[in-house]
């Protein structure tokens, strides 16, 4: 059976990386084990961290240039290898592999972002602050930095962070998920070959263990995480309290509000693909469709039951399936269990997807699409992400309830308004208290120039992820005051230069 190991100072296996405990690797659509993932502990870290601090020096002394080349190799070596890093990720996670290459993708466009880093790490400068006095800034890196990332993007979300992170001149150690490892190895072996030196890009696996390493180790300076609300509150208070720097990124629970006057084709066209894509596995999927008014409800549900039957439900390596299996057997169950808790609240199943079974893949983690309506506020399953292809449907009287419902929810990842009225889109986008807005765009998520991330309990940190507000994460600002006196007697007093 194949092995998945460590990734340390640029070698698996042995000295590299082998692991005494393992977790079980699937494959999501026949259900069975494909590899065994070593789990590491905090003498695994250790290693880690000590082939980063002897890297780490030298290569934040690499001038911003020489580091940007190597960012260039590795985008190029990235997009050589999309096919089979494509299907190395859809068999360990279920998406099509047409979803993971567009994982892959979004994470080459920090990488290509990052490949700016010269310009991005420029610093401010004023002259004649004083009497012969100039005052410049710089950007210098943090020394180690670590990333925790999720199973769903087993691509994009490691690059989000290492990109920048290792750009800016930082080492760094990533914590993939468990359940789908093999990805983000294949990526450090990849920036390896870009000409990073060794113990710039590890990869070290585990479970709860090896995140509280993380967390305690006293030479990892920054920590990004994403994952559940729950944990992210846990990775921020713990991460904080040990003195590190750290950005959470929290659930979901997205909204799309539909106003009567929306192109209800275009609606339901985008939430087929919103709510149901990559098996709703996704912290921007759309799995909340406000209609305004029960006219619009009624017509939208009524639109919405054809396109869900015509949804096709197949393997990973089906080019003609709109999505795959989710993950693993727990994470089937869990999406399931939360379908009867909302038959149990009283909300009304439309279309169940439980129990779907695909001819000759009998024991795969598939889970049919499935609908709610009649959703209210007060139900725990609206409430909280079921993080599976289910769509509830939450009327709305008019704008300033979807408004409301939107506004109000713990979670503020991102929500979308489909509508042919500038004003009242740009009256929600306006008011609405929640970090990305879509305006006819389903899932809102920004460019790579731009930054990414939530608010209330979607996000902890003072940090967004990628962009300039990832650059800023990743460094910290050193300002320096020079004079140079000509060696006069007038210049044997030194004044610190006073607003005014």
């Amino acid at each position: 059976m194949r092995q998945i190991d460590h990734f340390i100072s640029g070698g698996t296996g042995g000295t590299g990386g082998a692991a005494s405990r393992h977790g079980d690797v699937f494959d999501p659509n026949s259900g069975q084990i494909q590899a065994r993932v070593g789990l590491g502990d905090a003498a695994t870290l250790d290693r880690a961290v000590a082939a980063a601090q002897a890297a780490q020096p030298g290569w934040a002394a690499t001038n911003p240039q020489r580091r940007a080349r190597v960012m260039f190799n590795f985008k190029a070596l990235v997009e050589a290898n999309m096919q089979s890093l494509a299907e190395l990720l859809s068999s360990e996670h279920g998406k099509v592999v047409a979803d993971s290459k567009g994982d892959i993708q979004r994470g080459l466009d920090v990488i290509e972002f990052a490949c700016g880093v010269p310009h991005l790490l420029k610093g401010e400068y004023t002259p004649g602050a004083g009497p012969g006095i100039d005052i410049y800034s710089l950007r210098t890196p943090l020394g180690i930095g670590a990333g925790i990332t999720p199973f769903n993007f087993p691509g994009m979300i490691p690059m989000w962070m290492f990109g920048v992170a290792i750009a800016a001149g930082n080492a760094f150690i990533l914590k993939p998920s468990e359940r789908d490892p093999s990805v983000p190895v294949r990526l450090a072996e990849l920036m390896l070959e870009a000409g990073a030196p060794e113990g710039i890009l590890q990869v070290v696996h585990g479970d709860k263990e090896m995140v509280d390493a993380i967390l305690d180790h006293p030479a990892i300076a920054a920590v990004s995480f994403v994952g559940s609300s729950d944990i992210a509150q846990y990775v921020y208070s713990r991460g904080v309290a040990a003195g590190k720097r750290v950005q959470a990124m929290g659930g979901a629970k997205n909204h799309g509000i539909v106003m009567p006057d929306a192109d209800l084709d275009q609606v339901v066209n985008d939430l087929a693909g919103a709510a149901f894509g990559s098996a709703g596995e996704r912290c921007m999927a759309l799995p909340v469709v406000v209609p305004v008014t029960d006219k619009t409800a009624n017509e939208l549900r009524e639109a919405m039951i054809p396109a869900m039957n015509a949804l096709r439900i197949g393997t990973s390596t089906d080019p003609d399936a709109h999505y795959g299996p989710v993950v693993n057997a727990a994470h089937k169950q869990r999406v399931e269990n939360w379908i009867q808790t909302g038959v149990d609240e009283g909300a009304e199943l439309v279309i169940d997807g439980r129990g779907f079974k695909l001819q000759g893949h009998e024991e795969g983690f598939f889970i049919g699409p499935t609908l709610f309506d009649h959703v209210t506020p007060q139900m725990e399953s609206y409430k909280e992400e079921i993080f599976g292809p289910v769509l509830q449907i939450v009327r709305a009287a008019d704008f300033e309830h979807a408004l409301k419902l939107a506004s109000d929810h713990q979670y503020g990842n991102g929500v979308a308004i489909f509508t042919r009225n500038g004003h009242a889109a740009r009256e929600f986008a306006a008011r609405v208290n929640v970090g990305m807005v879509g305006i006819n765009v389903p899932i809102p998520v920004p460019v790579a120039y731009h930054s990414f991330g939530g608010w209330k309990r979607s996000a902890f940190g003072d940090h967004n992820q990628h962009g300039m507000e990832g650059v800023r994460f990743w460094t910290k600002v050193k300002t320096v005051t020079q004079r140079w006196p000509d060696g006069g007697a007038g210049d044997s007093a030194f004044i610190i230069p006073t607003m005014g």
